[in-house]
């Protein structure tokens, strides 16, 4: 009789497992999808005209069946990977579209006007923050993540300025929700505040919170929109790296002002630009240099776009608007003012200097 007691279990390969644990919440982000696109050829049946996109629908059904429906463990992880990796090779591809030359031909008001927005933003939300009696740095993960990048912004500050979990956890909690609200809404102002695809571009760029959800905020409005408002995002994140570095300099100071000892962490430059936002600075590059033909600008678009709507329905699928009521009322307050403070700036900027 053969012994099996050290018969050594076959392995399994790492990709395989990996793609079968995040197989299942990718199915159900595609087909959260389908029905979206689907609903969104109803209405051009009907209508001749979607009023509502594809991606919008798909937020919406995503935070609905989220409402009355928690995924199991099973389905998280694809989820999870559907909202974030999948927006993140939208957001890369989309770099085949644009050259170098749009960046140039933006001028340096746009330029000169997305940096004092930052800048303005910050120290404003800041003071917001602090005259609601929140703490040094729970102020500051909020002034940074709604003037530069939402959650990553807060994710890069936090281990510079010592920033606790629950301080994280607050700040990031409540982003989340209004950034897809932002994603939502923005869109409205379009015909309200009668905005042309290039304002409407750097109004997106200059306040939805990610790279991503600004692709999802300006696809409906058109490939300029979207173009613009990625170029003035991008613009916008790269302000993190100052802004981390200046943070650094400024630790020490925040244990006095707080009584508690701050613990930084040490400042590592090359985790301040995402590797999806490298990859779209190359494949631009390689637009700009004709290695990216012309025929394969619109293939590469259209997959940007489907892999757009399938992140939308993962995001809304991940979006509890129950959590609203968990977050702290000064929290919401500092966050929602901040968002609203940034908003006006921007319609400001974008009408004074005659933008877009």
């Amino acid at each position: 009789m053969q012994d099996n007691r050290f018969v050594t279990p076959p392995k399994t390969n790492p990709v395989i497992a990996r793609l079968t644990s995040l197989a299942p919440g990718i199915l159900l982000c595609i087909a959260v999808t389908l029905v979206s696109i689907g609903l969104q050829h109803v209405e051009e049946g009907v209508f001749e005209h979607p009023y509502i996109e594809a991606l919008v629908i798909a937020i919406l059904l995503g935070m609905a069946i989220r409402t009355f429906w928690q995924p199991s463990q099973i389905l998280r992880s694809g989820i999870a990977f559907s909202a974030k990796q999948l927006l993140e090779v939208a957001v890369m591809l989309l770099g085949a579209s644009i050259s170098f030359a749009a960046i140039v031909a933006s001028g340096p008001v746009l330029l000169a006007a997305i940096v004092a927005t930052v800048i303005v933003t910050i120290v404003a939300s800041f003071t917001i923050s602090r005259m609601l009696g929140l703490a040094v740095r729970m102020s500051l993960l909020i002034a940074c993540g709604n003037s530069i990048c939402g959650n990553s912004a807060i994710a890069a500050v936090a281990p510079v300025i010592g920033a606790s979990s629950d301080d994280i956890a607050s700040s990031i909690s409540f982003t989340a929700i209004l950034g897809v609200l932002m994603v939502l809404g923005l869109p409205l102002l379009i015909p309200l505040l009668g905005l042309g695809a290039s304002q409407y571009g750097i109004l997106a760029g200059l306040t939805v919170y990610a790279v991503p959800q600004v692709l999802a905020a300006t696809v409906p409005a058109g490939l300029v929109a979207t173009q613009i408002g990625t170029l003035v995002k991008l613009v916008r994140v790269l302000m993190l790296g100052p802004v981390v570095v200046g943070l650094s300099l400024l630790a020490p100071r925040f244990s006095e002002t707080q009584g508690v000892p701050a613990k930084p962490r040490k400042f590592d430059p090359f985790k301040l630009v995402p590797w999806f936002i490298l990859g779209f600075l190359i494949l631009a590059a390689c637009r700009s240099f004709g290695l990216v033909p012309d025929m394969a600008v619109g293939p590469i678009t259209k997959v940007a776009g489907y892999l757009t709507v399938i992140s939308m329905a993962a995001l809304g699928l991940g979006v509890d608007v129950r959590v609203i009521g968990r977050v702290g009322g000064r929290v919401t307050a500092a966050v929602t003012l901040s968002l609203v403070l940034l908003l006006l700036i921007s319609l400001g900027l974008i009408h004074l200097l005659r933008l877009g």
